[in-house]
């Protein structure tokens, strides 16, 4: 009854480890898929950092913000 125990435990290891690395595998086949055109980076006007394009904030004189916080602080002097 022991030796039936462990067989079966080990028998649902081995198919546990085999469903493991077909899924694995069939995520690797894959296709990979384009997120989207790559964006400008701009540079926030403030702390430099960099970000793309559609997320930066316009300010004046055609200056990039990363923030609100940012902008009125490089707006204000």
């Amino acid at each position: 009854m022991k030796a039936l125990l462990v067989l079966l435990a080990v028998a649902a290891g081995v198919w546990l480890w085999q469903r493991g690395r077909r899924a694995a595998a069939a995520a690797a086949r894959a296709p990979h898929q384009p997120t989207g055109q790559p964006q400008p980076m701009l540079r926030c006007a403030c702390c430099g950092v960099h970000l793309p394009a559609n997320n930066a904030l316009p300010g004046s004189a055609g200056r990039a913000y990363c923030c609100p916080a940012h902008r009125r602080q490089g707006e204000s002097g």
